[in-house]
């Protein structure tokens, strides 16, 4: 290659380091490199020199890669200069779609494959060659039209695969064009641009008029200004159209045009180009829909969360805390279910086996459980989870569950357009009806009655309280309902052996300052010495990796940064530790699938639980800093 040949490459970054790596990656195409540490050099270079490629960093201080393209593209030199964005954050298809407008023609991602940012830089280096090469055989052309029209074949031939290559490139990225003759007042659409908005051929017609039918009433003016103000001014536009389709259905339009003059300057031609998104419309409206939605779930559950402070009583502090404590378990429990199935729904045996969970231990199983597989909707599940839980409750404090050999079943069916729950207890304490109706009471009435439209009746018999609860089949989602006996609560009888715990020190990383409070009340309520708590990854970080523990407790996101650093840091000193997560414990990493993980909001029984029953013990650490915890995911963190 000449020196005549070459082309000049300009690489536009704020790093020295970086810039230097991209000149030993593509010195090897042998063009000229040209580098510039701003925005303001980068203009230097281009106003003294043609440049057939732009390299440039999308993150720089004075100004960004994106205003850098749009700068480039708004002077009528730079207008057909291709623009490649290097960036080192993960990018939304908003911010493709940012760059593409801007004057972008592709991306390459940080850490740079050589091999591939070669590639990309070398086809749009040639593809200026190659155009520079063509302007100067049409210049010559004119001299020598008779002499080279064989040459002239060959180029139009190119040109043939050029136009063909766009209409793949159009058809793939489902956009259209579309040129409007000012002087004619005439229009004509490409046959794609027609198929892709399910018109059929000839409909727009052959005027500005014709397609002004097809354009949403309140998006008209916005189309005949970007028509105008095209003519009028020298640089591109674009805007976003409703087209209403022959079906009724609306498609979404960015449409962008630019107008081309004739050798007097004179406008002759509106050059224009139709890319449909409404798929990224749609989604947007999807993802405002759920915003709004997690907003509303969020303040309905924060006021039932109110209400049950509200209405809970406790002869003690203690009293009190443990049950508004429990009652917000079971709501957490839910509405983890919930989130399982993206709020679409949960199987009842699945609500019931969570509540159960709880007051079942493993070597006495008093509760049974029985039913069919029913489908529940979101707002019935929470209703019936604290339904399940009031009951239970009832059962621990003045029921059959308050004596060793008291029994309780929940047995629950279809019949006809309704659910019926039967909760039935025996061996228990002599009841009688309540001289007034408690939270529990009032809770199982008001959801069952008044949110399921149900009707709640308890039998104050001498064996027990019998309670039926029926509740019509508008709650559920019927078209999930297996035969009776789909669920059926069963418990591992083997015995647990508890592990010594007391004197053990426990780093606690958490950020979350009052949820930090409680969890280190808790665990120096079991004779545990709390190292922390820690709410930073560095501080957290040192800790792990300095101070003397037996074991740990970490917060899964501290400050919207991962813990997986300092569990590295536990690992490799041989501490065993446990993660606590508001995301779920499927977000975790495959790495640490094998360790414990509690669900937020904490349930102090469940830390007490994993201490207990060995699936976390930090004695083991000390005594023989063994390489890593074997163990299962604790499922006693959902509450």
């Amino acid at each position: 290659m000449t020196a005549e040949d070459k082309v000049n490459i300009l690489l536009v970054d704020d790093q020295p380091a970086k810039l230097l790596s991209y000149e030993v990656v593509l010195r090897e195409l042998g063009e000229n490199l040209v580098k510039a540490n701003s925005a303001q050099e980068a203009f230097e270079h281009l106003l003294k020199t043609d440049v057939a490629v732009v390299l440039v960093d999308v993150c720089m201080p004075d100004l960004d890669g994106f205003e850098l393209a749009r700068m480039i593209r708004e002077h009528p030199r730079f207008q057909q200069t291709a623009v490649i964005f290097v960036s080192a954050v993960l990018m939304t298809d908003l911010d493709f779609m940012r760059g593409y407008e801007c004057g972008a023609v592709d991306y390459v991602p940080v850490p740079v494959v050589p091999s591939i940012l070669r590639a990309k830089v070398k086809v749009f280096a040639e593809l200026y060659r190659k155009t520079r090469q063509l302007e100067k055989l049409n210049r010559e052309l004119e001299a020598r039209v008779a002499d080279r029209t064989a040459d002239l074949e060959a180029s139009t031939a190119e040109l043939r695969k050029s136009e063909e290559r766009l209409r793949l490139a159009f058809d793939a990225a489902q956009m259209g064009w579309w040129d409007y003759d000012i002087a004619a007042d005439r229009v004509t659409w490409s046959p794609s641009l027609v198929r892709i908005m399910g018109f059929a051929p000839g409909s727009f017609g052959a005027t500005i008029e014709g397609a002004l039918r097809h354009v949403h009433p309140e998006d008209r003016d916005r189309f005949l200004a970007l028509v105008r103000n095209g003519v009028e001014s020298e640089s591109g536009h674009s805007c976003e159209l409703r087209f209403l389709r022959p079906d009724g259905s609306v498609r979404w339009s960015l449409a962008a045009g630019q107008v081309v003059r004739d050798a007097n300057g004179r406008p002759t031609h509106f050059a224009g180009v139709d890319l449909d998104i409404t798929a990224r419309k749609r989604a947007e409206e999807r993802q405002s829909i759920l915003v709004r939605e997690l907003d509303h779930r969020a303040k309905n559950l924060l006021a039932v969360v109110q209400s049950v402070l509200h209405l809970s009583h406790g002869d003690t502090t203690r009293e009190f805390i443990a049950a508004v404590d429990g009652r917000i378990k079971s709501l957490a429990r839910a509405h983890g279910l919930l989130s399982e199935s993206r709020w679409h729904g949960v199987d009842l045996g699945r609500i019931v086996e969570e509540e159960i969970a709880p007051f079942n231990t493993r070597r006495n199983a008093r509760i049974t459980a029985t039913g069919p597989s029913v489908a529940l909707k979101p707002e019935a599940a929470q209703s019936l989870a604290l339904v399940v839980h009031e009951l239970l409750t009832n059962a621990v404090k003045y029921g059959a569950l308050s004596l060793a050999e008291g029994r309780t079943a929940l047995i629950w069916g279809l019949e006809s357009d309704r659910l019926l729950l039967r909760w039935s207890e025996s061996n228990g304490p002599p009841v009688r009806p309540p001289g007034r109706q408690g939270f529990g009471t009032r809770a199982i009435v008001a959801s069952v009655e008044r949110q399921l439209r149900g009707t709640a009746r308890f039998e104050w018999a001498s064996q027990g309280l019998e309670c039926t609860l029926s509740i019509p089949c508008d709650a559920l989602d019927v078209s999930h309902v297996t035969p009776a006996g789909g669920f059926k609560a069963d418990h591992d009888d083997a015995p647990v052996v508890p592990v010594p715990i007391s004197g053990q020190r426990i780093l606690l990383v958490e950020d979350e300052a009052l949820i930090a409070i409680m969890m280190k009340d808790v665990l120096s309520d079991l004779g545990l010495t709390v190292v922390g708590p820690l709410g930073t990854l560095a501080q957290a970080l040192a800790a792990a990796s300095r101070d003397q523990v037996d074991g740990a407790i970490l917060d899964l996101n501290l400050g919207g940064e991962a813990v997986y650093p300092v569990a590295d840091a536990l690992a490799r000193r041989g501490v065993p530790f446990i993660f606590v997560t508001g995301y779920g414990a499927a977000t975790i990493d495959r790495r640490y699938a094998h360790v414990p993980a509690l669900e937020k909001p904490i349930d102090p029984a469940s830390l007490k639980h994993l201490f207990d029953s060995g699936a976390f013990q930090p004695g083991a650490a000390a005594a023989e800093r063994r390489p890593a915890m074997r163990s299962t995911r604790a499922s006693a963190g959902v509450g």
